[in-house]
């Protein structure tokens, strides 16, 4: 499904596609929220540009965590990191490998944030097994 827009999608249509990719991204069942805010995340972010054709969850997902990295959003990168290794897009030794070439491309002090912020996902996501 290759969309620019949803505009013209019903909104309940829209609503549970989007709701829909979230789960699925997320690796968890998202429900219904109230508010704009939440409307806009799961209609447009989710139904719309994270559902598009052309890159997988996890071309997005390694793409997000590098604007996480380098925007300093290490909180809510770990909530990535998370469902990337819960939804097997990606394995403790890639996470690894990722916060060193970030060191490189956002800096140090960032890429060793994500380092110890990874190890202790890795160290949950091991404990659930």
């Amino acid at each position: 499904m290759t969309r620019s827009n949803i505009s013209d999608d019903a909104p309940d249509e829209a609503r549970r596609r989007g709701l829909a990719k979230m789960s699925e991204v997320y690796g968890w069942e998202v429900s219904d929220g109230p508010g704009d805010y939440f409307a806009h995340t799961a209609d447009q972010v989710f139904g719309n540009v994270w559902a598009r054709d052309g890159l997988t969850n996890r071309d997005r997902r390694l793409l997000l965590l590098g604007a996480l990295a380098a925007s300093n959003n290490i909180d809510v990168a770990e909530i990535q990191a998370g469902a990337a290794l819960g939804n097997g897009e990606l394995t403790p030794e890639q996470l690894e490998e990722i916060s060193l070439f970030l060191c490189y491309y956002v800096g140090w002090p960032q890429g060793t944030k994500m380092h110890f912020m990874f190890g202790e996902v890795i160290k949950q996501h091991r404990k659930k097994k």
